[in-house]
């Protein structure tokens, strides 16, 4: 369920409150401040990777499954590939 984030629109015009909401997708965006009742507008915010998406938290092989590379640091400006289909190294210098 994502986390939306609204913020309050005063009577005033000027920018309020900030708060965030979880909701289904499905559900239509809010209008109304839910406790005080205030007119809201949804704003546009970065999405967060879930924890158990970070790819530090998926081996070699399930990255490799998925279609991705990875590279480890192994000196300064050289990267090796760790899994995928990507090139064995990456250097500064070409």
């Amino acid at each position: 369920m994502p986390l939306y984030v609204y913020q309050v629109i005063e009577a005033d015009g000027s920018e309020g409150e900030v708060f965030e909401v979880l909701q289904d997708m499905s559900e239509p965006p809010l209008t109304q401040h839910p406790g005080s009742g205030k007119p809201v507008q949804r704003l546009l915010g970065t999405p967060s990777a879930m924890p158990r998406f970070a790819p530090g938290n998926l081996s070699n092989q399930k990255l490799d499954s998925l279609g991705f590379t990875r590279y480890e640091r192994s000196g300064k400006g050289t990267y090796e590939k760790t899994a995928g289909a990507g090139p064995r190294v990456i250097t500064k210098d070409k």
